[in-house]
């Protein structure tokens, strides 16, 4: 199991931020993969949210009451909460995919997921296949088990030609 430094994953409380500030998303990765059916655990939440300005301008308040703060690799929880970080709509556009540490565990926040010829799927076209899971006291909206094996299949094919010589 990683060490993630930050408070542990609360899904149940992540979504409870999300749908009450009206944020389109839909779970991607470990999350929506459980929610399938998986058994491997999952330490954070990932998400491809609609990239509508208003729609991320909720996101950005939903980030706020969960005092997100960056998840910066080689900096500790306690060094990120000092960031001097802006979290709203236009900065959350301009980053495309951002990761977070919030109160209820580690969170990202995706443009897209890719597909097998390397385009980026944006949430519109996801949202036309999703599925609708309902877990333990929740209910989210997934991508397509399809698309998320696809975007699996593609990320561990890029950090395995990583390593490679």
């Amino acid at each position: 199991m990683p060490n993630i430094d930050g408070p542990p994953h609360d899904l149940g409380r992540l979504i409870e931020v999300l749908d009450r500030h009206g944020v389109e998303y839909l779970m991607v990765g470990g999350v929506a993969a459980i929610g399938y059916g998986a058994e491997r655990p999952t330490e954070d939440a990932d998400c491809v949210v609609r990239r509508e300005r208003s729609n991320l301008d909720r996101l950005a308040v939903a980030l706020r009451e969960l005092n997100a703060r960056l998840r910066v690799g080689g900096m500790a929880d306690a060094e990120a909460k000092l960031l001097p970080v802006q979290i709203d709509g236009k900065t959350l556009d301009m980053a495309g995919m951002s990761t977070w540490m919030t109160d209820a565990g580690p969170f990202d926040v995706l443009a897209g997921l890719e597909a097998t010829n390397g385009r980026l799927v944006p949430y519109e076209e996801l949202a036309e296949r999703a599925s609708v899971i309902e877990g333990d006291g929740f209910v989210i909206r997934a991508a397509s088990l399809e698309d998320i094996i696809i975007a699996k299949e593609r990320a561990d094919r890029v950090q395995g030609s990583r390593g490679s010589t």
